[in-house]
């Protein structure tokens, strides 16, 4: 497989204070014309840019596919960095992936994660997100997910949220049960052990004892109903729900301009955040 990273028309400049990274492309599968654009930009604080992501049209054994994913880093960007050009060709090289999505997608992070945690001296300490969408052959549309980052589908005129935010409150039992706990403290939202604010992530040796790296997957059929959907992080989703962004991104009929449009919407409501945003549109 070829480098999976930023494809079709794009650019990056992460430097000083304007720091963006942009780009689009276009295809067909089928009878779905499919186009998509991205745009990230880094946050108010201190580190590098901790959010990445994949956007490309691609083929495999004579199938078409469309592969989107948003990687959002903490502790440094060396696992996302990993992720963007190992998740996927991973997904891809299970020998199960066209007979069982689903299956091979669970094999695929856990031994991803297990890779990074192998390679813990030269990746860190840290950890990432992840959500991962990929459409097969413009009819199918799988989604799977560990973090809050976050994909949203519009369809028949609905959001449709296809990933699942794992936040520790809501895992607490299972965090408790493997000998961890849950606090606000520091801060004013859930931690795993007052440290990490997601309760299932790549990565985080130190915690991993208490994190799944399991996904959650969600499968959708695209038909004439389905309009669009969005993968961010959550700088995006912190400021912004389901229906506002997917009213947001349906004014623009590029999706580059609305995945544009969406992050200057989260830092018009003060976000601090890195901000990654994926816009794919379908047309048949």
């Amino acid at each position: 497989m070829s480098r999976f990273c930023c494809f079709g028309a794009g650019c990056s400049e992460f430097s000083g204070h304007a720091s963006t990274s942009s780009g689009k492309g276009k295809g067909i599968q089928g009878q779905v014309k499919v186009s998509y654009g991205f745009y990230l930009v880094r946050g108010m604080t201190n580190h590098p840019m901790e959010d990445y992501h994949v956007a490309e049209l691609a083929e495999e054994k004579g199938n078409e596919l469309g592969l989107f994913g948003i990687f959002d880093g903490h502790l440094g960007d060396t696992v996302p960095a990993y992720l963007q050009k190992n998740l996927f060709a991973n997904i891809l090289n299970e020998e199960e992936f066209l007979t069982q999505p689903d299956r091979a997608i669970i094999k695929a992070y856990e031994k991803t994660d297990q890779a990074i945690l192998s390679h813990t001296p030269d990746l860190g300490q840290g950890g990432s997100t992840a959500v991962t969408a990929i459409l097969l052959n413009g009819r199918k549309l799988w989604v799977a997910n560990v973090g809050d980052s976050r994909a949203v589908l519009l369809k028949g005129g609905r959001a449709i949220q296809m990933s699942t935010d794992h936040d520790p409150s809501v895992e607490r039992g299972a965090i408790e049960n493997r000998g961890g706990f849950v606090s606000n403290m520091p801060g004013d939202v859930p931690r795993v052990c007052g440290q990490l604010a997601v309760s299932r992530a790549f990565g985080d040796r130190n915690l991993k004892s208490l994190l799944k790296s399991e996904p959650d997957i969600k499968v959708e059929d695209i038909d004439y109903t389905a309009e669009l959907l969005v993968l961010a992080s959550d700088g995006l989703w912190k400021v912004m729900n389901n229906q506002e962004v997917v009213d947001v991104a349906k004014r623009f009929k590029d999706p580059q301009a609305a995945a544009k449009q969406l992050t200057a919407e989260a830092l018009k409501r003060d976000s601090k955040d890195d901000i990654s945003c994926v816009v794919v549109r379908f047309k048949m």
